[in-house]
């Protein structure tokens, strides 16, 4: 018994010595990154600024969505000047989008992140719209998508993107697999296209598919550069939306950026020659998402402590992966 507990405490003082920091340099912008290389998704529940403000204090990273006026960009800016550096603006890929862009990032000089985020990365049009955005802005650092092949990593690397956001369908509100058919395993994408950008020298960020700190941790492994969050930090007090009460139960909106709920909110509907392709889910309240990061980046750091990585970076190294038929017990799970 002794044995164990004298055991169980070197484990705890290796898991604290883990280090989870990343840096990197980017192959177009040239810039430097420093921080824990985990994203809070460009939703509009949880890409905010008020999560901006805890997620930075763990040096974590934030996608800001894209429906913030550019006062608001400018007054959380000069407010909170120490977030900034841990944070991109997202846009899409229209005319007005692009518009937009310009107008924040010269409001907020100090931004030096953009987040060009479509559904579909597998167009003509995309691929030239990043050589845009790359044009006007040589010195920033552009993460695109989502795609998830390498061939395709490749082509908006060449064409000025920093870091490829790779996955379609495995979102825990998305829809796409089940409207389209399309759609691709998250795991085995991110082992495709991490390899296909490290060769450029490029970056890529596993998006969605996360719904435990062991699946950020699988991310890592297989190679992913930085892991980006949505529905695991969805439901808390810096997430966009009231609390609803039924039954007792405390709840907050969840949905996906394709969804009914989003198309409602900003454009009206879903266009008749379209479908929704996200769903909207009542996700239980969980109060203050500090308490989530915690449990993320300590699950994160037990990972490294299991297979011998004394640092984030030497995750992916000491990774194997092995198919399973199931994760866990389910005995007491109802």
């Amino acid at each position: 018994m002794e044995d164990h507990h004298g055991r169980y405490a070197a484990s705890i003082t290796r898991d604290y010595m883990v280090d989870l920091q990343r840096t990197f340099t980017f192959r177009n912008s040239k810039q430097t990154y420093t921080g824990i290389p985990i994203i809070a998704a460009n939703m509009d529940t949880t890409g905010t600024f008020e999560m901006a403000q805890v997620l930075s204090k763990h040096t974590l990273f934030t996608a800001v969505h894209k429906h913030y006026s550019v006062e608001e960009w400018k007054n959380f800016a000069a407010t909170h000047p120490e977030c900034v550096e841990h944070v991109a603006a997202s846009s899409g890929s229209g005319v007005a989008d692009l518009e937009k862009l310009c107008a924040i990032l010269e409001a907020v000089p100090a931004l030096k992140y953009i987040c060009l985020d479509v559904a579909n990365g597998y167009s003509e049009y995309f691929v030239e719209f990043v050589k845009t955005v790359r044009e006007r802005f040589p010195k920033h650092t552009i993460m695109a998508g989502n795609v998830v092949t390498g061939e395709m990593v490749e082509e908006l690397i060449l064409s000025g993107a920093d870091i490829i956001k790779v996955g379609i369908g495995p979102g825990s509100v998305c829809t796409t697999r089940i409207k389209t058919g399309v759609g691709y395993p998250q795991l085995s994408a991110v082992i495709e296209c991490a390899d296909s950008a490290h060769g450029l020298k490029g970056h890529i960020i596993s998006d969605g598919g996360c719904s435990c700190p062991g699946d950020v941790a699988k991310a890592f492994g297989a190679g992913a550069d930085f892991v980006m969050m949505g529905g695991m930090l969805a439901g808390h007090d810096q997430c966009t939306g009231e609390v609803i009460e039924k039954n007792g139960k405390k709840y907050k909106l969840f949905y996906g950026m394709s969804s009914d709920t989003a198309m409602k909110k900003y454009v009206g509907g879903v266009a008749e020659y379209r479908a929704s392709e996200g769903r909207t889910v009542e996700v239980p309240y969980r109060g203050d998402v500090d308490n989530t990061i915690r449990d993320v980046l300590g699950g994160l750091r037990s990972t490294c402590t299991y297979v011998g990585a004394a640092k984030l970076k030497e995750l992916s190294r000491r990774t194997t992966f092995i198919r399973v038929t199931q994760q866990s017990s389910q005995m007491f799970i109802l």
